[in-house]
């Protein structure tokens, strides 16, 4: 069974709207004074942020825009080797700063517990993992070409309870570990989910463990049954095992699926074989105004890789495309940057993770050289032939 869409010939709106539902606010009038915070990370972080910040000066470079870049500090590993904590005071302020002035959070790779803390101190419960054949590589793919040529997935997860979350201690012989879901953040993750659904296909997938984890469970469908009836929807409940079975095995019977906490984080990461790889993968994490967003990839710091310049920046690029759309609401300018890795790709142009034969193998500062190229020639010529219209 495949999932219908609703409405293709009406104009997309952005998936952000799903945050406050305000429908005259889902074609964001683009912003043409881009403030960016740049967190660069750790291991590949550096290297890969660097990349996606070559492509957004193309970008700027092409098209007249105002591209501020602000860089913050130490997180993760780094950070609590040097202070003791993986989100330092610095970086909070840096990313308040950040957001109150209009911007957006681009962030490279944080270890320890940077990402779950980062969503917990901005409220960013809702995030939305894409698998989408436009930043996918069907060559790379272990499934066949055909059970992915129309990929168009949506995983969002709830980021601010659940099993990542929660109160926890530890003995030599025990370990305690205390979490919650309230009613009023289920239906605010589950409304937002909807609101996403109903641009779509009108058909959510909502992911629990009926028996395995029953109060949880209950609370996640009786919050369900709630909303489906308020944002007129329909909705199916699937078991987690199920699901990441259905997910690899039928991708094409699932439009947006919502999840808690950790099956979310399984089924991002599972979801990236549908696109190729993990290094592609990527995804924005969002407050309930859409005002605070940090956009990331699903992949970690590769400690292993880190100044090698072999780490694949894509998963940063495109995570930098989503930006581009979702928080300044720069459609083409998005479109142009996902266009352009795919070009590369096509001509024959990789890291080593996605490489086939054939392919020439290339370090990361040099597929994010040629993918700016790539921008800049693109959304060059839309420019010239606008003016000449």
């Amino acid at each position: 069974m495949s999932i219908q869409r609703l409405n293709p010939a009406e104009p997309p709106q952005l998936w952000t709207t799903c945050l406050h539902g305000d429908k005259s606010r889902a074609s964001r009038c683009p912003t043409r004074d881009l403030l960016l915070g740049a967190i660069p990370g750790e291991g590949v972080g550096p290297e890969v942020i660097a990349a996606s910040l070559e492509v957004l000066q193309a970008v700027a470079s092409a098209t007249g825009l105002t591209l501020q870049v602000r860089e913050g500090g130490a997180i993760g590993r780094d950070a609590e080797r040097q202070c003791g904590q993986v989100l330092t005071r610095d970086v909070v302020e840096f990313c308040h700063e950040i957001f109150d002035a209009g911007g957006a959070v681009l962030c490279g790779p944080g270890g320890g517990r940077f990402v779950y803390d980062a969503r917990m101190a901005f409220d960013l419960f809702f995030k939305i993992s894409p698998l989408q054949k436009i930043n996918g590589l069907t060559d790379i793919c272990r499934l066949k070409p055909e059970w992915v040529r129309d990929l168009d997935i949506l995983v969002v997860r709830e980021n601010c309870g659940g099993a990542y979350q929660g109160i926890w201690r530890e003995t030599d012989e025990a370990a305690h570990h205390e979490f919650s879901y309230s009613a009023a953040g289920v239906r605010r993750f589950l409304t937002a989910a909807a609101r996403l659904s109903a641009s779509r296909s009108r058909h959510l997938t909502v992911v629990w463990k009926e028996s395995g984890v029953p109060g949880i469970s209950r609370l996640w469908q009786r919050c369900m049954a709630e909303v489906a009836e308020t944002e007129n929807v329909t909705f199916s409940m699937v078991d987690i095992d199920l699901m990441s079975y259905r997910l690899i095995s039928e991708p094409s019977a699932f439009d947006v699926i919502a999840t808690p906490n950790m099956f979310g984080d399984v089924l991002g990461d599972l979801g990236a074989v549908l696109l190729g790889a993990r290094g592609i993968s990527f995804s924005g994490n969002y407050s309930a105004d859409g005002h605070r967003a940090i956009y990331q990839t699903n992949h970690g710091a590769a400690y292993d890789l880190a100044g090698q310049q072999v780490a694949n920046p894509a998963g940063q690029i495109f995570s930098a495309a989503m930006m581009l759309r979702e928080s300044f609401g720069l459609w083409r300018e998005a479109a142009a940057v996902e266009k352009a890795v795919q070009t590369v790709w096509k001509n024959g142009y990789r890291t080593r993770d996605v490489a086939v034969s054939g392919c020439r193998v290339v370090r990361t500062g040099e597929l994010a050289a040629m993918v700016a190229e790539q921008v800049h020639g693109q959304l060059g010529r839309e420019s010239s032939a606008a003016a000449y219209s």
